[in-house]
């Protein structure tokens, strides 16, 4: 996939998907490489955005270059499980801190 391509040019990122991504600071295809699917996805719902599963695999695929219904599901399921060990982690470590 082109370093340079824009993110409204991916598989599954329409302009509302788009803005989102840029409200959190991912403006181009490169850099939703480098923060990942998982990690974009946290980001969003960090910010109170309402969002379900859907986006986190749409954001997958638009990486893979495949349509969020055609991942593999035991890649949807891993997907789930990265992003909600990451939150397991980050809540014990705020309840350590405080």
């Amino acid at each position: 996939m082109p370093a340079d391509k824009k993110l409204i040019e991916l598989k599954n990122l329409g302009a509302s998907t788009v803005n989102i991504l840029n409200s959190i600071g991912i403006r181009t295809q490169q850099e939703l490489q480098a923060i990942g699917s998982v990690q974009a996805y946290r980001r969003i719902r960090q910010r109170g955005v309402h969002v379900s599963r859907a986006l986190l695999y749409a954001l997958e695929g638009a990486l893979l270059d495949k349509s969020w219904q055609s991942l593999d599901p035991a890649l949807k399921a891993q997907l789930v499980q990265m992003a909600e060990r990451i939150d397991q982690e980050e809540t014990a470590a705020e309840t350590l801190a405080r």
